[in-house]
C-alpha cells in the first residue's frame, strides 16, 4: 500500500532505451510503446489532479480513473522491467508492479489518502524522471516510420 516514490532505494542512473541485454529491433519498437503509454496515461493522471484533492475524493468515477491509470502503469512497468529496460533514477518498476497487484487483489482496502499521494506526488515524479526515457521512445518510432517511408519511396515508380 505504499507510494511509488523511490527515494530509499539506490539508482543505475541509466537513461536510455537500453536494456541490460541486446534487443532486436522488434523489441526495442514495443519498449518504445510502452514507455509513450506511461507518458499518455500520466497525462492523464495530470488532468485528475488538476481538478484538486477534494473533488478526487468526493468523486467515486475520478477514484475508479487513478486506479485504471495506476493499474496499467503498473503492467507497463512490468513489461518493461521483463524486458531489461533499467529503471531511472527515483523510479522503481518493482514498487509500480505492487501498487498494481496491491488495487487489483485489495480493491477493498485502498487508501485514497496514499491513491491521491501516488497520484499527486509520486507520478509527476515519474514524469520528470522518465523524459529522456520518453524522448528515446519517440526517437525510435519516429526513426523507424522514417525508415518506412524511404523504403516507400524506393518502390514507388519514378515518373510520379
Amino acid at each position: 500500500n505504499s507510494t511509488l516514490s523511490k527515494s530509499n532505494y539506490p539508482s543505475s542512473g541509466h537513461h536510455s532505451l537500453c536494456s541490460t541485454r541486446p534487443l532486436a529491433q522488434s523489441a526495442r519498437k514495443r519498449e518504445a510503446k510502452d514507455l509513450l503509454h506511461i507518458q499518455g496515461w500520466i497525462q492523464r493522471v495530470d488532468e485528475i489532479v488538476q481538478r484538486g484533492k477534494n473533488a478526487y475524493l468526493a468523486d467515486i468515477l475520478l477514484q475508479e480513473a487513478g486506479d485504471s491509470l495506476m493499474m496499467k502503469l503498473g503492467e507497463a512497468a512490468n513489461r518493461l522491467s521483463r524486458a531489461g529496460v533499467l529503471a531511472p533514477e527515483g523510479i522503481d518498476w518493482a514498487l509500480a508492479v505492487a501498487n498494481r497487484n496491491f488495487i487489483i487483489h485489495q480493491y477493498d482496502a485502498i487508501n485514497r489518502a496514499i491513491t491521491w499521494q501516488t497520484l499527486s506526488v509520486d507520478l509527476p515524479e515519474w514524469r520528470d524522471s522518465l523524459l529522456q526515457l520518453f524522448a528515446d521512445a519517440d526517437s525510435e518510432l519516429t526513426d523507424e516510420a522514417d525508415e518506412a517511408d524511404e523504403a516507400d519511396e524506393t518502390l514507388r515508380p519514378k515518373d510520379m
